[in-house]
């Protein structure tokens, strides 16, 4: 986690649902607020501690200190259904005063255990076609937040391999099938395909001997390359599947930095901390009164280009001078 360390994050999430008793903390006559967190990754994904982190440093800013007026109760799902219901459930009981959902994948489960509760979730695509809000401008629910990208940021993926692997012509695309963003952003990059010269097959995540058996025979195959989609079961396996790519010199393009600055060759896609810095902006106006229903979701304003030329030189890639003239950030 860049500078922060593991144990200074878990200082800062105030050690969870046992560490800070609400009586003890509201007799020192500040009221005390309890938030919920449910986050679709794992408690060991790297880049989406650093995400909560950040999200939680600038609630701090807001004023909102764990352990102080802010009781905090996090649970993380590995992108397991099961786990996601389970907390789901636990979470709610609790009757906190507004949930932080981090991922598309358990904004559903929290709909359905509560139409009460304000829900802001974060790293969602198409909110409105899954069915969370009614509109962007007008959520009407008890669910608000901040959305990833829509469908038709794919097709840019498509162009971006192009431009670096001009030669490829059969694409897989990595993508959870499960979830609607994983139908959603395969349609649109095969919509794109054939103006391309390109031919596409999704790869689905259901567990990780398909991963490789699915990115081994492209690896086989001349001329091939991938695209990674965003989704929780996705980035569940991103180890693998960069070390796949790297291991059978397939050019991959990542939805997120964090997978390039790992090892894969380049990523294109919104700025995830500036939408959790935003996202803690919602959740104090929710906690000083303000409705979901009233707060519209909103759509991401930076994204960033990062390219790994230590991964391109190893897939003997030249990148064209234009890209890296374009690119936020370079991994030499």
């Amino acid at each position: 986690m860049s500078s922060m360390g593991r144990r200074d994050f878990v200082a800062l999430l105030g050690g969870t649902a046992a560490a800070w008793p609400l009586a003890a903390r509201a007799q020192q006559g500040e009221r005390v607020r309890r938030m919920a967190v449910l986050m679709a990754s794992g408690a060991d994904d790297r880049p989406t501690q650093t995400l909560l982190a950040t999200f939680l440093q600038r609630l701090q800013q807001f004023g909102w200190t764990a352990g102080r007026n802010l009781h905090i109760d996090t649970r993380w799902s590995a992108a397991k259904a099961d786990d996601i219901r389970k907390h789901t459930a636990e979470l709610v009981a609790l009757a906190p005063d507004v949930i932080l959902a981090g991922g598309g994948m358990v904004v559903p489960s929290l709909l359905q255990a509560t139409r009460t509760v304000p829900i802001v979730f974060v790293q969602v695509v198409d909110p409105v076609g899954a069915g969370l809000v009614d509109s962007l401008a007008r959520p009407g629910g008890n669910a608000t937040g901040f959305t990833s990208f829509e469908y038709g940021l794919s097709g840019k993926w498509l162009e971006l391999l192009k431009q670096i692997a001009p030669a490829v012509t059969r694409v897989g695309v990595i993508r959870d099938a499960a979830i609607a963003a994983g139908t959603g952003l395969f349609g649109a990059i095969q919509a794109m395909a054939s103006s391309l010269g390109v031919e596409v097959s999704p790869v689905n995540v259901r567990d990780a001997g398909e991963i490789e058996r699915a990115v081994t025979a492209f690896g086989r195959s001349a001329n091939s390359g991938l695209i990674v989609t965003a989704g929780a079961l996705v980035r569940a396996h991103r180890d693998l599947i960069i070390t796949l790519a790297a291991r059978h010199k397939l050019p991959a393009v990542y939805w997120e930095r964090s997978l390039v600055a790992d090892g894969g060759l380049i990523s294109y896609g919104p700025d995830y901390i500036d939408l959790y810095r935003q996202a803690a902006g919602y959740v104090d106006r929710i906690l000083k009164g303000e409705k979901p229903a009233d707060l519209p979701v909103q759509a991401p304003t930076k994204y960033e280009l990062v390219i790994n030329l230590k991964t391109a030189k190893a897939l003997g890639l030249e990148i064209p001078p234009t890209l890296l003239a374009r690119a936020n950030e370079v991994i030499e």
